[in-house]
């Protein structure tokens, strides 16, 4: 699927969630906030290790930022983070598509965070 046909934030996944755990808003909304917290310093990591030129040190944060993006509905962003990780491990730090997706990272986070904070404001309001 391409990208613009992927949701910046799948509110279904998150009901998903939510019910999974007995609809325990305190807990979704903690699970929420701690990869709110995290997430920032996975997209250093990548935008590290695509400065240094190091495709093995992209792999792990790309990684971890694409798995936990799925996991609160982020498509886009986990998208382009599966796309990061395996041209890490396909070592295609050169790629035009891999210097895209680098560059977009930081418009694709601010989006999600948005849209989270704003899903957690409707869900609690």
């Amino acid at each position: 699927m391409p990208d613009a046909e992927l949701l910046v934030l799948d509110a279904s996944v998150l009901a998903e969630l939510s019910a999974s755990v007995g609809d325990d808003r305190d807990f979704v909304n903690e699970l929420i906030e701690t990869y709110l917290a995290d997430a920032p310093a996975q997209i250093a990591a990548i935008h590290g290790a695509a400065a240094a030129g190091d495709a093995g040190a992209l792999v792990r944060p790309a990684h971890t930022l694409k798995s936990s993006s799925a996991t609160v509905g982020a498509q886009q962003l986990a998208a382009r983070s599966r796309r990061l990780e395996f041209a890490g491990r396909e070592e295609r730090l050169d790629d035009a598509t891999t210097q895209t997706d680098v560059a977009a990272l930081d418009a694709d986070w601010g989006a999600v965070s948005a849209a989270l904070r704003q899903w957690m404001d409707e869900i609690s309001g």
